[in-house]
Parts: C-alpha cells; sequence; structure tokens
C-alpha cells in the first residue's frame, strides 16, 4: 500500500515543480524578455524622463491645476489612510465614484464642475469628459473637444496664439484604437510636455 501511493504521489510532486518552472519562471522569463527587446518603453511603463527624473507616465493620468496647463479629467480617487479625504490621481486606490447618474451628489458635482469651467469659456458647451472621472479615475486622455475647449485659457495663460495652442493639440490627437474602438483622444501629459518643450 505504502509503495502504491509513493507511486502516486511522485509524479504529482515531479509534474507541480516542473510546472512551477515553466509558469513561474521560464515563461514570464521569455514574456519579460521579448518585451524589452520589441517594446522597452511600454515594457518599463511608458515612463517620461526630464533630466534623468520619471516626471510620469502615458498611462496614468496625473493631477495638473496650473492654468498654463491642459487638465485632465476629474479624478474620484481617494486617500488609502483617509477615504473621506479626496485625493485625486491616487494610483494606489484607483476606483470609481460609484454613484449612479441620478444620484444627488454625482449631479451636484458635475454642475459646479460646468459651472466653474464656463468661466473659462462662456457660451461654450464643456465637454462631458471634463466634468465627469472615469471608472479608475487615473484617465491620461482627455477627448479632442476636451483640449480644444481649453485652448483659450492657455494661450492667454502663455502669451500664444490661439493657433498655435489649436495646431499643438491637433498634432497630439491619437486615432481609434485598431482604427474603430474607441474615440479620437489626447494623452495630457504628452500635450504639457510639448507645451513646455520637453
Amino acid at each position: 500500500m505504502a509503495l502504491d501511493m509513493k507511486r502516486q504521489i511522485r509524479p504529482a510532486i515531479v509534474l507541480t515543480l516542473l510546472l512551477t518552472v515553466v509558469t513561474g519562471l521560464l515563461y514570464p522569463g521569455i514574456v519579460t524578455g521579448l518585451a524589452q527587446l520589441l517594446f522597452p518603453s511600454q515594457a518599463n511603463g511608458s515612463l517620461h524622463t526630464v533630466n534623468g527624473q520619471v516626471i510620469g507616465s502615458d498611462l496614468i493620468g496625473q493631477y495638473w491645476t496650473a492654468p498654463k496647463y491642459f487638465h485632465g479629467r476629474p479624478s474620484a480617487t481617494v486617500s488609502v489612510t483617509d477615504s473621506s479625504k479626496s485625493e485625486p490621481y491616487n494610483a494606489q486606490n484607483s476606483a470609481a465614484s460609484n454613484l449612479g447618474p441620478t444620484n444627488k451628489n454625482l449631479q451636484d458635482a458635475v454642475q459646479a464642475r460646468v459651472k466653474e469651467l464656463q468661466k473659462e469659456n462662456p457660451g461654450v458647451p464643456v465637454p462631458v469628459d471634463l466634468v465627469t472621472a472615469s471608472g479608475s479615475g487615473l484617465d491620461p486622455d482627455i477627448s479632442v473637444a476636451g483640449a480644444l475647449f481649453q485652448v483659450p485659457r492657455i494661450a492667454k495663460e502663455r502669451g500664444m496664439s490661439e493657433d498655435q495652442v489649436r495646431a499643438l493639440v491637433m498634432k497630439h490627437v491619437q486615432g481609434r484604437f485598431l482604427g474603430i474602438l474607441g474615440e479620437e483622444h489626447v494623452n495630457v501629459l504628452e500635450l504639457n510636455l510639448a507645451l513646455d518643450g520637453k
């Protein structure tokens, strides 16, 4: 009986060790190596560096508040230690507000954002992505309409013509994924780096 059990356990242990090596070491090592070889920027997080210092990633939005920069979508992320405290673009606590479209708190927040943005461009409709948070709260992109809406403020703050800023926006428009999925969009970090000439 003991010999029979050993005969059954041995293949199970060998298979477990073999699969651990293949799926835990070999496969991840090959995929990581290929990624580093073929897509080094993406494999390392699509990071942007200035003077040797990482300043952001194309994949995670940042909280831009200075009027001379393009602003991203609102972020519903909160502090990890105090969930009552808003902490925009907190990657440690990525989440949406989970408020439904009929929720009064969400409606009030959106109306307040619309009112604030209409001070920039009176009479111009505010693009929806500038007043609503995304599901992750970390979106790095805004719509082309969202970027163009901000052109007058940025042109004024930087002493540039609106045509110059608009041309910069159009130069940074990224198309739909595979030509059919999603909408055209602009990466806020890339656009702001272009404004700074970096």
